[in-house]
């Protein structure tokens, strides 16, 4: 039946509408809706018929949570390739998201983190509401922030993407749209009449949506630059605890409680890609980085540690391994950017 189906994809006048369905699951990825979407929109970029494509989540809780990570937890306890293979055409679709032809419409409402913010920031358009709760929180599970998570946080202004890539901060809608991850707000109420209004005979989807939008809040983070630049510019986890630490403000010394919860080799590992990835010119080159991280985490003891202290038995008390920062070696991290058994994503040129 259509409700059981994990994806469901129509036409509404000129508008091609995507919409997530697991609502249960806060509508998180699998492999099979991944696959979904991209026969979608490869059916849609030929379509006459189309003039731009909305995603949206069913339910009322959000967009997306992000990847099946349970299935991703029996993939590693098990030592299977389910995952690698989810990854490899997860960042493809990623990479499509952010070249597709038409205007991509994303509907950012609610919870969006992790495999949703690959579904939804890399899209032309992209609409926060104020209920719109976007993270990356992959630090605490033993991953790398990925699905081009880390190319969009490293290009947010100053070192906030650095402040939210290793805590996994919430970010709300305006919060968002100052760090570049989303463009528009929309009250969540207008939303319904905004679909409404993209469907309607020649209406213009550029134009339809500026309509329809509103002033961008003002959220914490822009008023919190100063200690956030001043941090996390350091050129170690271990330097950016201290700073934080020591820097006097509340907020900073909140962050630093917050680091000290996360995985030392996410955290390490973390730094580095967000490093290079500033230095990367291309989404492409960075999802080929993050898929060789993703990999190499598979394999981790923290990644199905966190998964089991977040997800699975939900104590939230991850025991890492190695336990602290200093433990951690150039050696540990390095093989976050090794090329995986399978081979390479091949997305950009290849790496180094």
């Amino acid at each position: 039946m259509a409700h059981e189906e994990p994806v469901l994809c129509g036409l509404a006048g000129r508008t091609a509408r995507i919409t997530l369905n697991r609502p249960r699951a806060l509508n998180a990825l699998t492999h099979p809706m991944v696959t979904a979407i991209d026969a979608a929109l490869t059916e849609w970029e030929r379509d006459g018929r189309v003039a731009a494509v909305v995603i949206d989540g069913a339910g009322t809780r959000g967009l997306c949570a992000g990847g099946d990570i349970r299935a991703i937890h029996e993939d590693a306890r098990t030592g299977g390739g389910a995952s690698a293979a989810f990854w490899r055409d997860e960042y493809r679709l990623n990479a499509r998201i952010a070249r597709y032809p038409k205007p991509y419409i994303a509907l950012m409402d609610g919870i969006v983190m992790g495999g949703g913010v690959g579904v939804s920031a890399h899209g032309s358009v992209r609409i926060v509401t104020e209920r719109s709760v976007v993270a990356m929180p992959e630090t605490g599970i033993g991953l790398v922030p990925d699905v081009g998570g880390t190319y969009l946080l490293s290009r947010a202004p100053g070192e906030l993407g650095t402040h939210l890539a290793l805590t996994g901060a919430l970010m709300r809608a305006g919060d968002a749209v100052l760090c570049g991850l989303a463009d528009h707000f929309v009250g969540a109420d207008r939303l319904p009449d905004l679909l409404t209004a993209l469907a309607a005979p020649g209406s213009d989807p550029l134009e339809t949506v500026r309509a329809y939008t509103s002033p961008v809040p003002a959220d914490g983070l822009g008023a919190d630059r100063a200690w956030i630049d001043a941090c996390y510019a350091a050129d170690s986890v271990e330097e950016i605890t201290e700073r934080l630490l020591t820097h006097g403000h509340r907020a900073a010394a909140e962050a630093a409680r917050t680091l000290v919860t996360r995985s030392p080799t996410a955290l390490k590992a973390t730094l580095a890609a967000l490093r290079r990835a500033r230095e990367l010119p291309t989404l492409e080159q960075v999802l080929d980085q993050e898929y060789r991280a993703s990999c190499a985490a598979l394999v981790t003891h923290d990644l199905r540690e966190g998964i089991r202290a977040q997800v699975i038995d939900k104590d939230r008390d991850p025991h890492w391994s190695p336990k602290e920062l200093a433990e951690v070696t150039d050696a540990d991290v390095a093989r976050f950017s090794a090329v995986p058994p399978g081979g390479d994503l091949g997305l950009g040129r290849r790496l180094p």
